[in-house]
């Protein structure tokens, strides 16, 4: 069975710049320690470039795939820095370039410090992948056709999915 919209793909992945992936470095990201990652195409769960480069595959194929920082976490946008309250940190000691997370009103966001002053600190809101283009080694497990309910949420459910 072929990756096509709304088809269930589990597979295996890492992630690197591909510069580094050229120079050999180690992968920022895999999967290969645990479970799969589900994902159901044609939803928005992954970036667009990778998505792209599943459409028409099958299980047991692997593969890899250059994603452009614009069909992955896109280009680095100028003003995205903000000053928060340090008191939103909790106890974590924070450093200029450190990624943490940070809770939002839309939920939890990844940012990088930027400044930390004494009652304030700078971040920046940029993904920290933005502005990067990826090089992904991936391997399918497996592709099935997903159930009502799962088309109905736009996500997977069960292994490796999503679980309410």
């Amino acid at each position: 069975m072929k990756i096509e919209k709304d088809r269930v793909v589990r597979f295996h992945y890492s992630v690197n710049e591909r510069a580094a992936h050229e120079a050999g470095d180690e992968a920022i990201e895999s999967s290969k320690d645990r479970e799969p990652l589900a994902i159901l195409i044609g939803h928005g769960n992954i970036i667009p470039g990778l998505e792209k480069a599943m459409e028409g595959r099958e299980a047991g194929e692997s593969f890899g795939a250059d994603v452009p920082a614009a069909d992955a976490y896109g280009e680095v946008r100028e003003g995205l820095s903000q000053r928060v309250p340090k008191k939103h940190f909790g106890a974590q000691r924070l450093a200029p370039g450190m990624q943490v997370v940070l809770n939002t009103n839309f939920g939890p966001r990844a940012v990088t410090i930027q400044k930390v002053g004494m009652s304030v600190v700078d971040v920046d809101l940029n993904h920290p992948m933005a502005g990067k283009d990826l090089h992904f080694d991936v391997e399918i497990v497996e592709v099935r056709e997903a159930s009502a309910e799962e088309l109905e949420h736009g996500h997977v459910h069960g292994d490796g999915g999503h679980h309410h």
